[in-house]
């Protein structure tokens, strides 16, 4: 049995959520579904995927995209990966979803994730 259920989301870092969001909603005909003042949700045509925009610094010609994955057993994943050697952050929570990141053995970022 797999501990992660779906890719959540696709992050990209961007200087300004508003400019951000504006832009992917009219070059792109994303449709904005939620905002916070650190990011953005919006919907990709009928994907279940989404995009998210978070408030930070680009990678100056880097990629600093991410899979956000989610798991309804999120302390389950946490200690199952912690028990694998797995390099985890501690769980956080930022009002709306309760998160952890991992890295992979080149030290690539990614995120377990779960939410109402």
């Amino acid at each position: 049995m797999s501990i992660i259920e779906r890719i959540d989301t696709v992050c990209l870092k961007v200087r300004d959520i508003n400019t951000a969001s504006s832009w992917y909603q009219e070059m792109l005909g994303l449709e904005e579904q939620y905002r916070e003042e650190h990011y953005a949700i919006l919907k990709i045509g009928e994907s279940g995927v989404p995009l998210t925009l978070e408030k930070g610094e680009p990678n100056g010609g880097g990629n600093s995209t991410y899979p956000i994955f989610f798991s309804s057993s999120i302390d389950e994943a946490h200690k199952t990966l912690s028990s694998r050697g797995v390099t985890v952050t501690d769980i956080q929570q930022d009002g709306l979803n309760t998160y952890f990141e991992l890295f992979d053995v080149d030290g690539n970022k990614s995120q377990i994730c779960y939410w109402k």
